[in-house]
């Protein structure tokens, strides 16, 4: 599997992409599984930056996972119903240096879903803007993304600004590069290994 979805990604066409997503909704396969697969592959090719692939592979696979996303988009919303009561508010954002978003937008996607009120700062944020989107709209959690090992430590400066001077919060991080140990490490409150783990942390932090 991990070699059909690397491919997939990594196809400058784009084709093999919508193929891959099609064959599987055909067969049955839900569309979380199915990001579930795009994840394990964006990953792959992080982990692979710099030592098998560079700047091009990533903006290809950065491509590929966003028309992903727009196959799988309509089927995320069939599969989760919409809460019409809001359970709370998540800035969320990819941290400063890294430019990778297809992850945080299916963690937003399902926070929505989910029953959260999301406030997307985009990509390369950094503690300032952060800290003004908490401030103004009275978030409850703020939710760090990173696909990079080289941009993760970003996330530990973040925690650290928000502790010292920023606005409280609770913070969750999640992303390719991450792993509960190094969320621990750097102070965060939740780690989400997926979207549908970001759903259920966040949950559990507003109790």
């Amino acid at each position: 599997m991990g070699d059909i979805i690397v491919d997939a990604l990594l196809d400058v066409t784009k084709k093999r992409i919508e193929t891959f997503c099609e064959e599987r909704l055909n067969n049955g396969m839900a569309a979380y599984e199915i990001i579930d697969e795009l994840t394990q592959g964006l990953r792959a090719i992080g982990e692979g930056y710099r030592a098998r692939y560079f700047d091009a592979e990533l903006i290809v696979s950065g491509w590929n996972a966003k028309k992903a996303l727009r196959i799988l988009k309509p089927f995320l919303h069939g599969e989760v119903k919409e809460v019409e009561k809001k359970l709370g508010k998540v800035v969320i954002g990819t941290v400063k240096g890294d430019v990778h978003d297809i992850g945080k937008e299916i963690v937003s996607i399902m926070l929505s879903s989910g029953g959260f009120e999301v406030i997307d700062l985009g990509i390369d944020v950094d503690k300032e803007r952060y800290a003004s989107a908490v401030k103004e709209t009275g978030a409850d959690i703020l939710a760090l993304s990173a696909l990079l090992t080289t941009t993760r430590d970003y996330m530990a400066e973040v925690i650290e600004y928000f502790r010292s001077i920023g606005p409280e919060v609770k913070i969750m991080v999640g992303g390719g590069a991450l792993s509960a140990d190094y969320a621990n490490e750097i102070g965060a409150d939740a780690y989400g290994k997926d979207a549908v783990e970001a759903v259920r942390k966040a949950k559990e932090l507003l109790k």
